[in-house]
């Protein structure tokens, strides 16, 4: 009988602890919704105002480093172009698409690789490397030079991607760490803010370029090599928002999001959550006993996790919509920027023939009057509705009213004045930042689980590069053949591509109002799935779950 009860020991011990893990369970997946609840629910603080001043200065300087390009490359022109346009040097359309073309193929690179390492490795280790390689590549253009074996032109080509694999890291990070720090009723709101910067990043590169223009007004009038000094100057002041947002962006703590589902870690989650909220910096955690106590088992990144997950229809429409979205807008966008000379000089803020400094002048006003008439406002526009009216139908207006606007500089160009193309092309820029610009970078950032989350972004936004880059080669090819009307055919074709927006639009969810894990479309009552002993980290992308 001696064997039988110890039998029966055993069996009563073993129950005891399967229903003590199954307690265990239970309580962690409370306390992770009892955590994600207070990111959701807080109330607006400093800790938020900190978040979106950090990240928003770094789009400051993705804009000002992208944008300045357009201005920087009349400059360059006038010092290194062979080719004569307006009795001035120039480059030709295919050497201006290169420099233009080198920054969204380096973004595109940079929105795919931070995006999978900011799931893998953490989204504050990746915070600062992105912004460190666009100093080293900005310090790059402006002390570049050229020799008889390596033309300038190659050199900042080179640099522009490198600067372009910094800027694309930003942007997957970026909105991540803003989106898993906001609470649901503001979301929208800080997000919109976040990217807003980038038009008062394109506003900044304008007036700084009128500035520099006008302090080298009379070298440039005497020489057209000073405008040499010019350029040099105006990319690389770009520094200096870069360095600054560095340092910060050091002092921004891990998200408790990746912290809990991604390092598998509750109860430091937990303690970050109230430490963040409450004073607004970083505490370590460093209660041991509850490290051993709180790692879980959860569903975890790797690949057969991952087309399980975009396997079904569900999951798989939302990235489908996400990206083609993306793509749709850029094409448009970038042929807009473009066009932005071209339709500035039809109201005279182009280039004069003979004349360098009025030249350069009137082109940075030009870009003044473009960015302040449509850019800014439409940010301000998207920042008062988003959260109120939604993303989904601000998309859906955005590319609908892109498509009847196309479709009127692409037929009816022949009865435009140029001040009505100006006001058409003002429009556009609106519509472009109150509609899909805006909604674009952010619905990414909110509608996939937190293992993909970046990796998703980073595919959506570089879905978005893939169209500008299509843009800048058939936008040269077109220009090159010298044959105005083409030009408006690419206007008729830009507002069928916005059409094709309009109904990507319908495979994406709402996500107003919604708490990240809702939209996940995970089960969160059972999510962590078990306990275990011991405190290995996690290994993203190799262990099956």
């Amino acid at each position: 009988m001696g064997w039988y009860a110890d039998s029966q020991f055993e069996e009563r011990a073993s129950s005891s602890i399967q229903s003590d893990e199954r307690q265990d369970v239970v309580y962690l997946n409370e306390r992770r919704r009892t955590a994600l609840a207070e990111i959701d629910n807080a109330s607006f603080s400093r800790f938020h105002v900190k978040v979106c001043l950090v990240a928003g200065i770094g789009f400051f300087t993705d804009a000002y480093d992208i944008f300045a390009i357009g201005i920087a490359a009349t400059m360059l022109a006038f010092v290194y172009g062979s080719h004569r346009k307006d009795d001035l040097p120039a480059f030709t359309h295919w050497q201006l698409a290169g420099l233009k073309l080198a920054t969204p193929a380096g973004n595109l690179i940079g929105q795919l690789l931070f995006g999978f390492l900011a799931d893998t490795l953490g989204r504050k280790r990746m915070y600062g490397v992105e912004l460190t390689i666009m100093i080293v590549a900005t310090l790059g253009q402006a002390i570049s030079g050229g020799g008889p074996g390596l033309d300038i032109l190659g050199v900042l080509i080179f640099w522009r991607v490198v600067l372009g694999i910094g800027v694309g890291g930003d942007y997957p990070l970026s909105s991540i760490i803003t989106s898993e720090f906001a609470s649901t009723r503001l979301r929208g709101r800080m997000m919109t803010a976040v990217f807003a910067f980038q038009g008062w990043g394109q506003l900044a590169a304008s007036l700084v370029a009128l500035v520099v223009v006008t302090i080298f007004k009379d070298a440039i009038q005497h020489s057209t090599s000073q405008v040499d000094y010019a350029w040099r100057l105006l990319i690389g002041l770009g520094c200096i928002p870069a360095a600054i947002a560095v340092y910060f962006r050091l002092t921004v703590p891990e998200t408790p999001r990746f912290t809990m589902d991604i390092d598998r870690h509750v109860g430091r989650a937990a303690s970050d959550i109230k430490d963040a909220l409450a004073a607004g910096r970083y505490t370590p955690y460093v209660n041991e006993h509850d490290i051993y106590e709180s790692r879980v088992t959860a569903p975890r990144a790797s690949k057969r996790d991952f087309s399980a997950h975009f396997s079904q229809w569900v999951n798989l429409k939302v990235l489908l919509g996400t990206a083609y979205s993306w793509f749709a807008l850029d094409i448009a966008f970038y042929t807009l920027t473009l066009d932005n000379d071209w339709i500035l000089g039809s109201v005279g803020f182009g280039v004069v023939p003979g004349n360098v400094y009025k030249s350069l002048h009137n082109v940075c006003i030009g870009n003044i009057i473009a960015t302040a008439a449509g850019y800014i406002p439409g940010f301000a526009a998207s920042f008062l509705a988003i959260d109120v009216w939604g993303r989904k139908p601000i998309q859906f207006m955005g590319f609908t009213i892109l498509t009847i606007l196309f479709m009127i500089m692409g037929f009816a160009y022949d009865h435009l004045s140029g001040t009505a193309l100006i006001v058409l092309y003002c429009l556009a820029n609106f519509f472009q930042n109150f509609g899909p610009n805006t909604t674009t970078f952010i619905i990414p950032g909110e509608v996939f689980p937190t293992r993909y989350r970046a990796t998703s972004y980073g595919i959506s936004a570089a879905s978005g590069k893939l169209g500008a880059v299509i843009a800048q080669l058939l936008y040269a090819g077109v220009n090159a053949t010298q044959d105005q009307q083409r030009l408006y055919v690419v206007w008729r074709v830009l507002s069928f591509v916005m059409l094709t927006g309009v109904f990507s639009t319908l495979l994406i969810p709402e996500t107003n109002q919604r708490t990240l894990e809702d939209l996940s479309n995970e089960d969160q009552e059972r999510y962590v799935m078990d306990t275990f002993r011991g405190i290995e980290g996690p290994a993203p992308w190799k262990g099956e779950c």
